[in-house]
């Protein structure tokens, strides 16, 4: 714990900005319905009203609380998004360490594999899957999660097959070491500050995804507090000069740019084999 805090307090300034975000979003998200003022798709007053006491960022299109939804939104939009990178990783990640060490035709199968699915289009591809099996929480974290796989896939692949060839892992398959030992003990401490910033990165993309499967109606269902989708609900009020809708997107830029400090940071204190 100590060595821990030491290491926070010897932090860059971009680092320490980027923590006390992801920890301010993380409150809000587990604690919205006691900071909402109201509840996420309660109807508390008349439609685009103004900035007021009552209601401090005004009302949505229906008199919907937009500080409220603002809240509600990222408790919704960043758990999609949190557990949607954490699949794509175990399903990406895994599946290239796997590829790397065992080489031969398992490589060129999940390889050919990827290649066919990063050949579409990401978005088209979401758009037509989730047009046909409907939109909810479940289908959305999978369809994404697939989508993402294939760049972790990549990623991981690349990294490991430099370290498959180190002297310490051809050691542990000189010792009988299984498929298990070598991915855990071997190639996976040895691989993690790339993975550690490209999941920064991939949470990100995921996290912006999301919002523009939204804003496009495919993504987090209405009456569900999202981000994206109050973009587009809003977007009207932008023509008298309101910039209330800009505020989703705010939060957004936002918390992408806390979680890349971070990970500028995490990189570079990880970096390096551990022989």
């Amino acid at each position: 714990m100590k060595k821990c805090l030491r290491c926070l307090c010897q932090a860059p300034l971009s680092a320490k900005i980027g923590i006390l975000l992801i920890i301010s979003y993380s409150f809000v998200a587990i604690f919205a319905p006691w900071l909402a003022p109201y509840g996420e798709t309660e109807v508390v007053g008349d439609g685009y009203a103004a900035w007021s006491p009552e209601f401090w960022l005004g009302t949505d299109n229906l008199g919907r609380d937009v500080l409220s939804r603002l809240i509600y939104g990222a408790r919704n939009t960043i758990s999609i998004a949190f557990v949607t990178t954490i699949l794509a990783f175990v399903v990406g990640g895994l599946a290239g360490l796997m590829a790397a060490i065992k080489g031969g035709w398992i490589d060129q199968g999940l390889s050919r594999v990827v290649d066919i699915l990063m050949a579409i289009p990401q978005l088209i591809f979401a758009l037509l899957i989730l047009s046909v099996v409907g939109t909810n929480a479940v289908s959305l974290i999978l369809v994404i999660a697939l989508l993402d796989a294939t760049r972790v896939f990549r990623l991981s692949r690349a990294v490991a097959m430099n370290v498959v060839v180190q002297d310490f892992v051809e050691a542990a398959r000189l010792r009988g070491e299984g498929l298990v030992w070598l991915i855990w003990r071997e190639v996976l401490p040895n691989t993690l500050p790339p993975l550690v910033a490209e999941f920064g990165l991939r949470f990100c993309f995921v996290f912006l995804f999301i919002s523009a499967l939204s804003f496009l109606g495919l993504g987090i269902q209405p009456p569900t507090a999202d981000w994206g989708s109050m973009v587009r609900e809003n977007a009207v009020m932008i023509s008298f000069g309101d910039f209330t809708p800009l505020l989703p997107a705010m939060a957004v830029a936002l918390l992408t740019i806390g979680v890349n400090f971070v990970v500028d940071w995490v990189l570079h204190k990880t970096s390096g084999l551990k022989g």
